[in-house]
């Protein structure tokens, strides 16, 4: 039975290009890797390292979750890199994250001022971008994961910058780069062209791979960055499907490492703080253990990976 209630018609909408829009972040906002980053110490850092590298030997599960601002906030050559070494073994992302990437890597350059296009209901309506919704409904069509789909898509693209992309770098690598996503919470979703129930399958597929990821988390790594609600909800998810297989095999999902990343005081981290509540408490209850680092993560990130590397400090950090 149809709906008995009035639905939006997207065809009344207007659709700019990418080439009206005045972006917040440029290419040269993209540190290199070579480039000073902000201080960050921490003496609980090097520990995580070398877990990272103990869950490396044994081929456990090592986990990145993060929001879309550590994209933007200009860290993905360090991303790429550590891909590339083998640092990790599933990246998780939101569905922000998927467009940030896309973007940098077609145009080098992303965001938009949310106060100045919100006044003319103009926010998140670009045409280019939207090209992200034909791709989703191919990968929901053809069986892919939706942050699989763009990580081939954009490799196999002749995007200018697709050398920035840490999607088309997890499909090289052939590392899962997933994407979560919530309806309605994305600018894809405004769109004529979006096909929700392709949008739902594509994910859907998604957390199953990462759920696969998390059977694999017994004496491993899972961190999540700048995640106040995804990273979170659909780490727990996973976790009670694994821990319900692994129940039956008569397996242990218990002692493992999670760390939160974010810009929250420690001091400050109520129990309601999601990442706090389910990340550094309740799932490690049994046997694992968690620590929280506190800065930004133009900072933190390039910090992880100088701690991934010969375990120096690096003179240019300032």
């Amino acid at each position: 039975m149809p709906s008995k209630y009035e639905e939006f018609d997207r065809a009344r909408l207007v659709v700019r290009p990418l080439s009206e829009r005045t972006h917040d972040l440029h290419l040269d906002h993209w540190l290199e890797l070579i480039d000073s980053t902000p201080a960050f110490e921490d003496h609980k850092l090097a520990g995580l390292a070398q877990r990272i590298r103990s869950a490396r030997e044994t081929n456990a599960a090592r986990i990145l979750m993060m929001g879309a601002h550590v994209l933007r906030s200009g860290v993905s050559r360090h991303l790429i890199h550590l891909l590339e070494r083998g640092w990790f073994t599933h990246l998780a992302f939101n569905g922000a994250g998927a467009i940030h990437d896309f973007e940098l890597a077609r145009i080098g350059a992303t965001t938009e001022s949310v106060a100045r296009y919100i006044r003319t209901g103009e926010f998140g309506l670009w045409k280019e971008t939207s090209e992200l919704n034909e791709w989703i409904s191919d990968a929901a069509r053809d069986g892919e994961g939706l942050g699989e789909a763009v990580g081939r898509r954009i490799e196999q693209s002749q995007f200018p910058h697709r050398d920035l992309s840490v999607f088309a770098a997890a499909w090289r690598c052939h590392t899962p780069a997933t994407v979560h996503v919530g309806i309605g919470y994305d600018i894809l979703h405004e769109h004529p062209n979006c096909n929700g129930a392709a949008t739902g399958e594509a994910s859907y597929r998604d957390f199953l791979i990462f759920a696969r990821t998390v059977e694999k988390l017994e004496g491993g790594v899972l961190l999540s960055f700048g995640s106040a609600i995804m990273a979170p909800e659909v780490y727990l998810k996973a976790l009670a499907m694994a821990r319900n297989v692994a129940h039956q095999e008569q397996r242990e999902i218990g002692n493992f490492y999670t760390a939160v990343f974010d810009l929250v005081p420690k001091s400050d981290l109520g129990y309601y703080f999601r990442p706090r509540k389910t990340i550094l408490e309740r799932t490690v209850a049994d046997g694992g253990e968690s620590e929280y680092f506190c800065g930004e993560h133009r900072a933190t990130i390039p910090a992880l990976w100088r701690a991934l590397g010969d375990g120096r400090r690096d003179s240019r950090s300032r």
